[in-house]
């Protein structure tokens, strides 16, 4: 009875029975939160999958996804020409783009700082060195302390490419392993200064941004954004090695679907539609 017992468990196991089904999903700091309120969703109404999200930056994804260690990489920035041909190497394929959600990416400033409002050129400043005092932008007479993200995070990269328009970042900004560990430096430090994903904006306060001088300063809000009034916004990408086929296709459908795209609200993005 027990040598029967064992057969029918591997002839089970074999035909893919009694087999818990398994999402790997990993990336982008900036979409951790959102990435785990989809899983936590979409498993409660599949039982018998499991999707395991992890973050470690975009750069950390879109490489797991190269080497094959993650079925979905999520990434806050597009995918470089020098990844695509990797992929398309490895797997004959370029990769598939999936565009999710938009966000707005904020400025974060401690919520005893009298500054409100930066011009993009102000921001450009002081993330390359240029402005180093709260004075030079109106505030009061203290250093400026700069927080930022690792160059393996997406953020970093839209920022310097977008932002700083390719200039490097000051010296003495201090680098941090993610959006979170940002945000909790600029609520425990008065004269601080950071970025990253307007979802992630607790405890301080954004800065309006002012495209220009002459310009209206507007918050990362989800009016603002969709309307192109607030000048720091990008697109969310989930990619994947080729394309997708069942449980995983399912998910991403799902993701796409109004009910996935009504979670991106609710965590604090804006959704594609």
């Amino acid at each position: 009875m027990k040598n029967l017992l064992i057969v029918i468990f591997i002839a089970l196991t074999s035909f893919g029975f009694m087999q818990n089904k398994v999402i790997t999903v990993k990336g982008s700091d900036t979409m951790v939160i959102l990435a785990q309120r989809w899983a936590e969703i979409y498993m409660a109404k599949n039982p018998g999958l499991t999707i395991q999200v992890t973050g470690g930056g975009s750069g950390t994804g879109i490489a797991a996804l190269i080497n094959g260690t993650t079925d979905i990489c999520n990434s806050s920035r597009p995918m470089k020409p020098s990844e695509r041909e990797k992929l398309h190497e490895k797997y004959n394929s370029p990769g598939v783009e999936i565009r999710v959600a938009q966000d707005g990416l904020s400025i974060y400033l401690n919520k005893s700082n009298p500054i409100n409002e930066l011009t993009l050129e102000q921001v450009k400043n002081i993330y390359t060195g240029k402005i180093t005092n709260w004075k030079e932008v109106g505030g009061k007479n203290a250093k400026i302390i700069v927080y930022g993200r690792e160059n393996n995070s997406g953020t970093y990269v839209y920022f310097k490419d977008d932002v700083l328009e390719g200039a490097d970042f000051t010296s003495f900004m201090q680098s941090l392993p993610g959006t979170a560990a940002v945000v909790n430096a600029v609520a425990k430090d008065k004269n601080a200064i950071g970025f990253g994903g307007a979802a992630y904006a607790a405890g301080i306060k954004d800065a309006a941004i002012k495209k220009d001088a002459a310009s209206k300063a507007y918050l990362p809000t989800a009016k603002n954004v969709k309307s192109g009034d607030y000048p720091i916004s990008r697109a969310l990408y989930l990619y994947i090695k080729t394309r997708p086929t069942g449980e995983l296709k399912n998910y991403i459908d799902w993701i796409l679907s109004k009910e996935g795209q009504s979670i991106i609200t609710e965590v604090g993005y804006f959704p594609i539609k």
